[in-house]
């Protein structure tokens, strides 16, 4: 182990780096090249055919079979001419990968009438395995079956000579084994509720569009590196090892310049991105050394999932051409930063107004700030389902460290806001408000664009902080797929603006004034939900304390957290809103707890092999030299000069033989409370035993790991450290 880490920094140190020849081409050129867009699909689609699918688009119709084998037709002659031999079904199983079975176009018919053909039907739907995909036992074993429906609202696309087929992904019975169908489920029911609350205010809104801006985070590291640490290798992160003397706090790092073989590998799959629609616009340092970041401009929350997806596949691919390897852990290294997946989330009308914007009109003002004042009530009351959304075991040890996000779901919205939103809470709440006062809050909510033009700030120790024009939820992690929280965000607040639409319209069938009747109503949900908001700083063990006080959970334990998913007025939530099917909701809630066991179990073992084979070993042949090192020096000195100098030597060796005692002992009792764990009577205990008997004696032997790593001479140690993982360029 030791001579393959030596090796691997060897290599390193004498690599050349050489920038490979590019030919100087404007994005504007090649963009979505290998991408299927409506303008490709009119060229190869009669002007009728074209015009039908649209409108089918539009109205969320289904499309006739007719038009399918016409854009199937279209969509495999363009493909063959950019050399596609090949199709497939791409979907997102509940794993958090993507998944696909490609198959030729060619059509195998005997003789010499080999041809290549799809269809409208090969196209509309295809009948994938669903066996060895996860479905919280939504199936039987012996029940193979599953079928995957194209999504005709995300694009297909061109990889490797494959034409990729944006699907859903459906049981035989009809349950959604996916992301994306609970996605698009979500996406439609805030669309319709949000457009209803529109149209108090416009009626020449249609219809909204949930709108997504990501912002994806990751480590670099050399693939030797990678390759000589198992635990990163196998797990994603590195499971012991101290922290580097210099890490990221002289705060070099963060928007730096970016060193030339990143930026090689940065150049290559930003090109790759644009090659495939994918609107990457932003890249820098992040706060951690061999950090960095990426983030597009917005798009509808549906392809902008799809497209996150697909790059963190070009990313890992990619980056094995300039030998390094991605990291989408979100602590991959203790003790300095982890990566994130900023979730910046709005709402579009079809007459182009962000909902989420303040606009120079008093009408768009009072419109902006019910939108605003709905967010905010929709997280309220469901910041432990929103919690639950995000939760995993790489999330669960990033949250609350360094610079993420607490596990206290708060909202930040900056100080002008609060002080509009307070002035309205504080108006009278039990008789009606004057025309006077009336006037008074709306004079100073047209005035909101100017208030916030100069005077907000992003908060980044906020969860879900307002930023201007969106919420960003900061709190996702950075492997996840972020059509998690964007299910339950958008469900969330379609319920919510549906409950406020309801008492809003009631009040004006009684004859009461608009203005007044919403001004009231806003107060109402201001004063309700008015300990959600927070401005300060939720790293300090003070907005703990306060926290509790304001009856804001904090729930660190993944399982404990998963188990929102249970409860009786989150299952009727999800179904009124048609999103999840109780039987749906309960599959994926064992599906998460089944996950986090099986990453604990692969963790817990990654350790207790490293520790008994590597580290031990190590430590006791460290100890043998200092044990010749001591009985050397009883050769040549005596007395006094003796003991001065092979004490320090005496107490090394007996440390050593302390922690490998310890470390012995405590993988034993890990691998016990492994199997008390897996013998559980059902999955929730299972879950619960990992977090706490395994987890702690998996802290434990961490510990005793630690310690021998700063008794043992470095030189001999069998692991690279952090600081060469970390610095390695």
């Amino acid at each position: 182990m030791t001579n393959i880490r030596f090796k691997a920094l060897e290599q390193i140190m004498h690599d050349q780096c050489t920038t490979p020849k590019q030919e100087h081409q404007k994005v504007s050129e090649y963009f979505a090249q290998y991408v299927f867009t409506h303008e490709k699909m009119q060229n190869y689609l009669s002007q009728k055919a074209y015009n039908e699918f649209q409108q089918s688009i539009s109205n969320n119709q289904p499309i006739s079979l007719q038009l399918a084998d016409q854009i199937a037709s279209a969509m495999k002659g363009w493909a063959m001419e950019h050399g596609a031999t090949h199709y497939t079904h791409w979907f997102q199983p509940l794993n958090g990968a993507t998944a696909e079975k490609h198959d030729a176009f060619i059509d195998f018919a005997g003789g010499n009438h080999n041809l290549e053909r799809f269809s409208g039907k090969l196209l509309v739907q295809q009948e994938p395995d669903a066996s060895s995909f996860p479905s919280g036992g939504m199936r039987n074993t012996f029940e193979a079956r599953g079928y995957t429906g194209w999504d005709p609202s995300s694009p297909a696309f061109l990889i490797d000579g494959t034409l990729c087929i944006p699907t859903v992904f459906i049981s035989y019975k009809g349950d959604s084994l996916d992301f994306k169908t609970p996605l698009l489920k979500s996406q439609r029911s805030l669309s319709e509720t949000a457009a209803k609350v529109c149209r108090l205010f416009d009626q020449n809104v249609s219809s909204v569009k949930v709108t997504l801006g990501w912002e994806q985070e990751y480590f670099l590291v050399d693939e030797r590196l990678y390759m000589a640490r198992p635990d990163l290798h196998l797990t994603g992160r590195t499971l012991m090892g101290h922290a580097s003397a210099k890490d990221q706090q002289l705060e070099d790092h963060y928007f730096g310049s970016i060193p030339s073989r990143v930026m090689q590998f940065i150049q290559d799959f930003e090109q790759q991105s644009h090659l495939l629609g994918i609107p990457v616009k932003t890249r820098h340092n992040e706060v951690a050394p061999g950090q960095f970041e990426c983030a597009p401009m917005f798009e509808d929350v549906n392809l902008a999932v799809d497209h996150n997806q697909l790059l963190m596949d070009l990313m890992k691919k990619i980056a094995r051409k300039h030998k390094f390897r991605v990291l989408l852990h979100e602590k991959p290294f203790q003790g300095v930063n982890g990566s994130g997946k900023h979730n910046n989330w709005s709402l579009l009308t079809n007459t182009g107004v962000n909902l989420l914007s303040p606009g120079s009109m008093p009408g768009k003002n009072l419109m902006f700030l019910t939108f605003l004042v709905n967010a905010i009530s929709a997280v309220y009351h469901n910041a432990d389902l929103l919690r639950s959304s995000i939760v995993s075991a790489g999330n669960q040890h990033r949250l609350g460290a360094n610079e993420a996000p607490p596990a206290i779901i708060s909202v930040f919205i900056g100080q002008e806001l609060t002080k509009i939103l307070n002035q309205i809470a504080d108006s009278p709440e039990k008789e009606e408000l004057t025309d006077e006062l009336s006037a008074k809050i709306q004079l100073n909510i047209a005035n909101i664009p100017e208030l916030l033009l100069d005077n907000t700030d992003r908060n980044r120790t906020s969860p879900f902080a307002f930023t201007g024009n969106r919420f960003e939820f900061r709190a996702v992690g950075s492997s996840a797929n972020c059509a998690s929280p964007m299910i339950t965000l958008n469900t969330a607040m379609a319920d919510q603006l549906d409950k406020f639409y309801q008492k809003l319209s009631g009040n004006m069938k009684e004859g009461a004034s608009f203005d007044k009747t919403l001004i009231a109503l806003l107060r109402d949900l201001i004063t309700e939900s008015k300990n959600i908001l927070f401005e300060g700083d939720g790293y300090s063990d003070d907005w703990i304390k306060e926290a509790e006080k304001r009856n804001l959970t904090n729930v660190r334990s993944v399982p404990l957290a998963l188990k929102e998913f249970t409860k009786k007025h989150n299952a009727d939530l999800f179904s009124k809103h048609k999103v999840f099917s109780d039987k749906e909701l309960e599959a994926r809630y064992e599906i998460w707890l089944d996950t986090f066991i099986k990453q604990m179990q692969i963790e817990s073992r990654v350790l207790g092999d490293l520790a008994i084979n590597h580290v031990v070993p190590t430590a006791i042949n460290y100890q043998n030299i200092l044990i010749d090192n001591v009985k050397g020096l009883k050769e040549i000195l005596d007395g006094k000069d003796y003991r001065e100098m092979s004490q320090p030597h005496i107490d090394s060796i007996k440390k050593i033989s302390a922690h490998v005692k310890n470390i012995r002992q405590m993988v034993s009792n890990m691998v016990d409370a492994r199997k008390k764990a897996n013998d559980a009577q059902d999955i929730a205990e299972s879950a619960l035993l990992y977090d706490k008997e395994v987890q702690v004696w998996f802290d434990q032997i961490r510990y005793h790991i630690d310690k021998l790593e700063l008794i043992c001479d470095d030189n001999i140690w069998p692991l690279p450290k952090y600081r060469e993982l970390l610095f390695m360029r």
